[in-house]
């Protein structure tokens, strides 16, 4: 019979791992964006994640970091949704989300399937047409992904056949006016940065345009290496395709990783964050389905040991010592919408179920209060001029000494939103 661990084991143990429970020392940056990547959505919101984990970080260091140092990365990741992750990583949250069947591939960026069924193609067929014109429409520029949709989109148009093209060419069902291969090259865009060969510049005004990744680095990525033929025989069986990977010739220094260790390493990021954890939790935070999700799971079975909480979980062996012996955090964070730890499956863990709808929002979402270990409301940031409104809306009363912390943290992120002065209110339910 599995161990039993306590909720108070498990959210230390998250906290710790999500480095909420003890910042790390201002050269952490790239440490902090590669324990499980930093989604930035909406634009900004990675700042204020990263700030939560790092001490004293800047809006200048990152930039930094992301422009100049080039040792951070944003491209889309899980979910389809854009995160920063270090470049030394790229294997891991490229290839290693990437996944390697037609089918799920088409769940993963859910909605191309009937459009690319009406073309009579199939996904592959038409990633590797948006990829064959990609290097051409992208080299020396940098494009937002109307433009570049619209020039890769006329680019395919006239090789295809004339049933085909009249198709591409009438009006999808994404966009008003935009046509429905143009709509494709969008969802396969999703794909090719997955496969190593676009990401994000450094965001300009209200754009965060596409730059080819070989380009924006001034080097090749580090390189994935072929499938190995164990691994692949115990991950591919029965899949239609096989790993879609980059092109890309690694710097002598970087060794070479296969598919099958980008996954698993991604999987053991994942656990390592947000374990105990299920199959199913994991498909979620990656954006597939339970039922695929043996390409990863298979291959750190062995590395997995079983506990109880909520059901039978799972968490990394050698995890274990660190979950039952978690120290209790302490100190506040105003976490951003879609903080790493909020993305968690078991909301049910952090925050009582009544208030999921206020935390969880799907429009508008706010960032998180977190004090001593335990999410106790919601926060807003509204900002004018140079002038910073934050609202802090707790579920109960927060003790005052919690409130003078709040208080000094609103003063520490108020630069990185840009402002010089901030005032805090304070509501309840």
């Amino acid at each position: 019979m599995a161990d039993k661990v306590s909720k108070r084991d498990v959210t230390a143990f998250r906290l710790g791992a999500h480095r909420l429970a003890e910042q790390l020392s201002g050269d952490g940056l790239v440490e902090a964006a590669g324990l499980c990547g930093i989604q930035n959505t909406p634009p900004g919101s990675a700042l204020l994640a990263l700030h939560a984990r790092v001490d004293g970080l800047t809006q200048e260091r990152m930039a930094e970091a992301v422009a100049e140092e080039k040792s951070l990365l944003q491209t889309w990741c899980m979910r389809g949704s854009p995160y920063f992750f270090p470049v030394a990583d790229t294997p891991v949250f490229t290839t290693g989300v990437l996944p390697p069947t037609e089918e799920a591939r088409r769940h993963f960026v859910l909605g191309v399937g009937p459009a690319v069924d009406r073309l009579g193609m199939s996904l592959t067929e038409a990633v590797e047409r948006t990829g064959a014109e990609i290097a051409d429409v992208l080299s020396g520029r940098r494009l937002a992904i109307n433009e570049l949709g619209a020039e890769i989109a006329a680019r395919i148009a006239p090789t295809l056949p004339p049933s085909r093209r009249a198709i591409w060419d009438e009006e999808g069902p994404y966009a008003a006016g935009q046509p429905l291969g143009e709509g494709v090259v969008h969802f396969c865009l999703r794909i090719l940065t997955l496969q190593g060969v676009v990401c994000f510049a450094a965001r300009s005004g209200n754009k965060a345009p596409f730059v080819l990744i070989e380009e924006w680095l001034g080097h090749p990525p580090p390189e994935v290496a072929p499938a190995a033929d164990t691994a692949a025989a115990n991950s591919t069986v029965g899949q239609e395709v096989d790993q879609a990977v980059a092109p890309a010739v690694s710097p002598e220094s970087a060794p070479a990783v296969s598919p099958e260790s980008a996954r698993a390493e991604l999987l053991r990021r994942y656990l390592r964050c947000y374990g105990p954890s299920t199959r199913g939790a994991f498909a979620a935070w990656l954006g597939i389905r339970a039922g695929d999700t043996d390409p990863w799971w298979s291959l750190v079975e062995d590395e997995l040991t079983p506990v109880e909480f909520d059901g039978t979980a799972w968490v990394l062996t050698s995890d274990l010592d660190a979950l039952r012996s978690a120290p209790a955090p302490k100190g506040v964070r105003l976490l951003p919408p879609r903080d790493p730890y909020t993305q968690l499956r078991d909301r049910e863990t952090i925050v009582d179920k009544k208030y999921h709808r206020d935390v969880w929002k799907s429009v508008g979402e706010p960032g998180t209060v977190l004090a001593d270990g335990e999410v106790i409301g919601i926060w807003r940031p509204r900002k004018s001029g140079r002038k910073l409104l934050i609202t802090i809306t707790t579920f109960a009363p927060p003790r005052e000494r919690v409130t003078m912390a709040l208080r000094h943290e609103a003063e520490q992120i108020t630069p990185l939103r840009g402002a010089t002065s901030v005032d805090v209110r304070f509501d309840a339910y």
